[in-house]
């Protein structure tokens, strides 16, 4: 696969061909040379930005996402990037997780922190309200920023950043529920994984290790591993067991993936918690005390781009393309008809852009932007017919294709 460069004319953020040929898509050099993201060490190591192109596609993965969760009962809430200390001291990520998070800040006497993780900002939630056992599961989630002190030495491209953008989840079930709650979510991320083309390296059960970065509770340790268990010998799913690879409360089924060079990330995670229920004092009518499950279906938006990045080597389906379709007039004189199919193209909500005759042969402007699903040609026939010529980035001709059509094709849920 060939790399590319974004296009140099300004409000264009098509692909335009690099010369230069990667052995290994490295998200890290094609991300950059995609415009999908940037560094600047003004703004700081693991601090990333979006470009353009790398918005759009993050836009994408965001809206599908949300609509996954929406059709599959989830109610999706917002909340603040940092809480007072005492929230994470009652959470007990001061006590087992401080060395990963930012250091407080003093504000009018009280201290505040950016947060490692959504999930005590839910349990709030939960609690914000009476709860009745007709209202579980209660499945919440959140696209939110948290906070990882991560050293430097680490830090690279998207993989291991410092602000991490999650699509995380919490599950408010009874305790009997839990399993059920569990089996679903990973029905939630496999479906997300094929529509996104990703394969799984392999299913990790995460337990816990030695040490006071776990909590002390081996029976409660023991009740959230044997849910877990339980799921995935049902599911007829193999796994391997890792000791030390856990959260500080509880156990979790890590989904691994693996870049071209073989290196394994954890991307999607199902954990099952009651160290957090019982933290926050979280009940439902009659005494009863939830189970929290909680859920990643596609893990940190860096950490998933990156990877497709590389699995997919720029060529996004249409999807998720950054630029779904590229209008390309023949000539000056196909200039108002193409713009008119732009508008068009726009209108039924594909991102798409013009490539006037000015920026190269026909032949030259197609190579630039192979990457983009659709290439709509505009001759003096389309003028006369008010349609365009459809032709796809793997060479073939589709025809004279409706906007409407090809707008169709290029939703996630069809």
């Amino acid at each position: 696969m060939t790399p590319c460069l974004p296009g140099r004319t300004p409000g264009s953020w098509s692909f335009a061909l690099s010369t230069e040929r990667l052995t290994m898509n490295d998200h890290r050099r094609l991300g950059r040379e995609l415009g999908i993201f940037d560094t600047d060490p003004l703004i700081g190591s693991g601090l990333p930005y979006w470009l353009p192109a790398g918005a759009a596609v993050r836009k994408a993965i965001e809206d599908y996402v949300h609509e996954l969760e929406r059709r599959d009962g989830y109610l999706h809430v917002n909340s603040p990037v940092l809480g007072k200390r005492e929230l994470y001291e009652r959470s007990g990520h001061w006590a087992h997780y401080a060395e990963d998070m930012f250091p407080p800040m003093e504000v009018g006497g009280e201290e505040f922190v950016l947060r490692p993780s959504l999930c005590p900002h839910h349990a709030l939630v939960y609690r914000s309200r009476q709860r009745s056992h007709r209202d579980l599961p209660l499945r919440l989630a959140e696209l939110g920023g948290m906070y990882r002190s991560e050293l430097s030495g680490v830090l690279g491209g998207l993989t291991r950043v410092r602000a991490i953008q999650l699509n995380d989840g919490h599950v408010f079930c009874a305790p009997e529920q839990a399993a059920a709650e569990v089996s679903a979510a990973l029905d939630l991320i496999e479906a997300a994984h094929e529509r996104l083309g990703i394969r799984a390296a392999r299913y990790r059960l995460s337990l816990r290790g030695d040490g006071e970065k776990f909590v002390d509770d081996p029976a409660m340790w023991l009740r959230s591993e044997s849910v877990l268990r339980d799921v995935l010998r049902q599911r007829g799913r193999p796994y391997d067991e890792e000791h030390g690879e856990g959260a500080f409360y509880g156990p979790k089924i890590d989904i691994q993936i693996a870049d071209p060079a073989g290196r394994e990330a954890t991307l999607s995670t199902v954990q099952v918690d009651y160290f957090q229920p019982e933290r926050f004092d979280l009940r439902y009518a009659g005494g009863g005390r939830p189970v929290m499950v909680h859920r990643s279906v596609v893990g940190g938006i860096e950490r998933l781009v990156a990877h497709l990045i590389e699995v997919h080597g720029g060529a996004f389906p249409a999807w998720l393309a950054p630029v779904q379709a590229v209008v390309l007039p023949l000539s000056d004189a196909e200039a108002p008809a193409a713009a008119e199919v732009l508008r068009r193209c726009v209108a039924a909500g594909l991102r798409a852009e013009l490539a006037p005759a000015d920026r190269g042969s026909l032949g030259a402007r197609i190579r630039a932007h192979r990457l983009v699903p659709y290439q709509l040609v505009v001759g003096p026939r389309e003028v006369a017919s008010g349609r365009a010529a459809v032709r796809l980035r793997d060479g073939s001709q589709a025809g004279e294709v409706p906007i409407e059509q090809l707008a169709a094709q290029s939703r996630p849920f069809g």
